[in-house]
């Protein structure tokens, strides 16, 4: 099995490179070797590596900027799926894509299911909507997972700003009043790899039914509860306190959902996986650190 993964050095595509090795033969790009809004060089790339299988880890994730360049990050998540998913049709091939929490507003007062109405309120949400829809419109066999409030031990990333600012500062300040998982990229590269096993052996069986499915750690926190068990987790660190602010206490370009929890009960139905609770992976995450 031929795979082409997109965005190999992003916290999921860096893990992906690993949990994807023992499903098939990985070629993996960055934006170095594959320019996405580069739709002949996206073209070239998939006459060379002939995919079964497209895992497109390539995002714009840079929530604030996208409110004052929207039409790059439509670029990068909205024409780029788009471009893949067309491909894939043509080609027969698999497509992987990976989406957000940020499609919601944030209203509802449960978790959210996959068929909620879905109203983004910012730019990089509703660029990662249209890339969602594209894909559906494109009619190629695909499996998009939407993922929340994604970390890891390397990269840019919450865990890893807070463990800076707490080793410098004895009082950190963080919002207490929006609730999600937060979710380590290696469990969602490991829970892709499993899924994508299974979609094949759908496939070869004329079973697979595309979908969108929510790919979240068990459990919820909120951001201030995330940066406490952080915090409490780590030893020799400045910070003796976290206190609790409100959204309001820290405004930012970009609107966030109050309530970015995923119910992932159908992720568990159609491929088995019972996903473990974001302190156990936070844990795990933490000993791949240096103290």
């Amino acid at each position: 099995m031929n795979i082409l993964l997109t965005g190999k050095n992003g916290q999921v595509g860096w893990e992906l490179q690993r949990t994807l090795q023992p499903v098939g033969k990985v070629t993996a790009c960055d934006h170095a070797v594959l320019d996405l809004v580069d739709a002949a060089a996206v073209r070239r790339k998939l006459d060379e590596v002939r995919p079964d299988v497209i895992v497109n880890a390539a995002a714009y994730t840079a929530v604030d900027k996208a409110e004052g360049e929207p039409q790059v990050a439509d670029a990068v998540n909205a024409a780029a799926p788009a471009l893949l998913a067309q491909e894939a049709a043509l080609r027969g091939a698999l497509l992987i894509h990976y989406s957000t929490d940020y499609v919601f507003d944030g209203a509802k007062a449960a978790p959210y299911i996959e068929s909620d109405p879905t109203a983004p309120l910012g730019a990089y949400g509703r660029s990662k909507l249209a890339g969602e829809e594209a894909i559906r419109a494109a009619g190629c066999d695909h499996l998009v997972f939407r993922t929340s409030w994604v970390y890891s031990s390397r990269g840019s990333n919450f865990l890893r700003t807070i463990l800076r600012l707490a080793a410098e500062r004895e009082e950190l300040r963080v919002v207490v009043d929006q609730v999600g998982a937060p979710t380590w990229s290696r469990l969602i590269a490991e829970a892709t790899a499993h899924a994508l096993r299974q979609a094949m052996q759908e496939r070869s069986g004329g079973k697979f039914e595309s979908g969108v499915f929510h790919l979240a750690a068990a459990g919820e926190t909120s951001w201030h509860g995330f940066a406490a068990a952080i915090v409490a987790n780590r030893r020799g660190l400045r910070v003796k306190t976290v206190t609790p602010i409100t959204t309001a206490e820290y405004p930012l370009p970009a609107p966030r959902p109050a309530n970015s929890r995923l119910d992932t009960g159908a992720l568990h139905a159609r491929f088995g996986l019972a996903l473990p609770d974001w302190r156990d992976c936070l844990r795990l995450c933490l000993e791949e650190l240096p103290q």
